[in-house]
């Protein structure tokens, strides 16, 4: 896809969020379900809220991966309860939509503006965050395992990118396979190698990136003052929580 027809396709999304978001607002009218979109992706056919469940939910989920709230991870369940609710709500309240905890209309066309036609958000690719093996093979998971993997922690990533101010987050490794690993010297059981670890370089301070990342369902932090990691930020899902970067107080 090229760059003009990625900027249309993201005006039209955009415009018709607006459209939407109109409708909504108008006295006596109750948006019940979404309008028909087509989206490469993934397309709604209903609006979501609490105690509904289903593929449909789960896929909400992913997007708000990045909104669990401190210290949380939210659960990929397809079940609406009142995690998600209050993850939804956190994701409208960042891009100043109705707060009201209804995947409707204008949520789903913000959602729709902000994936591409991979699934993975706007703003991060998988060819920057796999540069080790484009078959996503050899690592400590399936392909298929490690790839979701790092699409859930992509969206994580875009959330902790909006609360920083929009500005660009830079990636300097991303999944690697055992072979990869061993070359430059990682940890015998990093995250790499389950697709979600992810190490930050650039544009903001590193303390920053480990103290916002507690916010965005990131359970492995290691940053600045932890061994190896002053140059860098580690981001990952350990099944319990590491965090650690001593020199930002973490």
């Amino acid at each position: 896809m090229n760059r003009r027809t990625t900027v249309l396709r993201r005006l039209g999304r955009a415009l018709t969020a607006c459209a939407l978001a109109a409708v909504a607002s108008l006295v006596g009218v109750t948006v019940t379900s979404s309008a028909a979109q087509a989206d490469g992706c993934y397309t709604w056919g209903r609006t979501l809220s609490s105690g509904m469940t289903g593929e449909d939910v789960r896929q909400l989920q992913i997007r708000l991966s990045g909104y669990p709230g401190y210290g949380a991870v939210l659960a990929l369940d397809g079940s609406f309860g009142p995690a998600t609710r209050s993850a939804l709500i956190r994701f409208q309240q960042a891009y100043g939509l109705a707060a009201d905890g209804y995947a409707g209309p204008a949520t789903q066309a913000k959602l729709y503006e902000l994936q591409d036609d991979d699934c993975t958000p706007v703003n991060f690719t998988y060819a920057e965050w796999n540069r080790c093996n484009s078959t996503w093979s050899g690592g400590a998971v399936s392909a298929s395992s490690a790839k979701f993997n790092a699409l859930v922690s992509m969206w994580k990533l875009q959330a902790m990118r909006r609360a920083m101010g929009s500005a660009p987050i830079n990636i300097s490794s991303g999944f690697r396979s055992y072979s990869c690993n061993s070359a430059v010297g990682g940890a015998s059981n990093s995250r790499h190698l389950y697709g979600d670890g992810v190490d930050l370089v650039g544009t903001h301070s590193f303390c920053a990136f480990s103290q916002q990342a507690r916010n965005h369902g990131f359970t492995n932090i290691l940053g600045p003052g932890y061994p190896g990691h002053n140059d860098h930020v580690h981001l990952g899902n350990t099944p319990s929580r590491s965090w650690s970067a001593p020199s930002c107080g973490i």
